[in-house]
């Protein structure tokens, strides 16, 4: 793996071209649905540069054409040490994919799609399966515009109750402790707020002092995790 060259152990920064996910780096080659994105929207045309990434860590340059010409070595990108995660409530009528790709652009590393006691009811285990594709896809899809190189875990649909037993899981509501830099998991509650049963011994985080809209609130909570995680933010005075 590369170590020495510039940009060495960082993701692409977008001077590069466009960013794709391939399966295998050493022979990389583009899924149909990919290729077409890349011709019909964006105009590429054989010679111009793109990155690939295996949504893993790695990445390498490459130039465009029928098939992928590799110009540059891997580049590993290691983990945080510190992973952030963000939890937020399913909602009738809400925008969930949407939510998925703000966390995903943000650097968010872990997604939690929950089933509060407060939002949707009775989805079954189908339903559950073929939204979590849809989140997946919607991540991926994100990571490719945002140039990620490791894509965020997208957890299967899960009741809020689950989750909140964890070590280390706050729960956005006001009234709760300031976020700071040692805070790594919050959940954001429905429409409805939390049930007394999901508040009941939580950590609790304030978010502010307007109320935010749901999916608001959750793209909130990314941005100033990630914020404080990776110190582009201080502490006030």
């Amino acid at each position: 793996m590369a170590t020495g060259e510039p940009g060495a152990n960082r993701g692409p920064d977008g001077t590069g071209g466009p960013h794709a996910f391939v399966a295998d780096l050493q022979a990389p080659g583009l899924e149909p649905g990919d290729r077409l994105h890349l011709e019909r929207v964006l105009r590429l045309r054989a010679g111009d540069p793109l990155t690939v990434g295996d949504g893993d860590g790695r990445w390498r340059d490459c130039l465009f054409g029928a098939s992928l010409e590799v110009v540059g070595p891997v580049v590993e990108v290691p983990a945080h040490i510190d992973e952030v995660a963000v939890g937020f409530s399913l909602l009738k009528g809400g925008r969930p994919e949407m939510v998925v790709q703000k966390l995903t652009e943000l650097g968010v590393d872990r997604i939690i799609p929950l089933l509060a006691e407060r939002s949707i009811m009775g989805w079954d285990a189908d339903k559950r399966a073929v939204q979590h594709e849809r989140f997946v896809k919607a991540a991926r899809e994100a990571g490719m515009q945002s140039r990620r190189v490791r894509l965020p875990v997208i957890e299967p649909v899960t009741p809020a109750l689950e989750v909140i037993g964890r070590a280390g899981v706050a729960l956005a509501q006001s009234g709760g402790r300031h976020l700071d830099a040692g805070s790594r998991t919050v959940l954001v509650g429905p429409e409805g707020g939390w049930s007394p049963a999901e508040v009941v011994g939580g950590d609790l985080v304030d978010l502010g002092p307007t109320v935010l809209r749901a999916e608001t609130a959750a793209i909130a909570v990314g941005t100033l995790l990630t914020a404080l995680r990776d110190g582009r933010v201080m502490p006030p005075r």
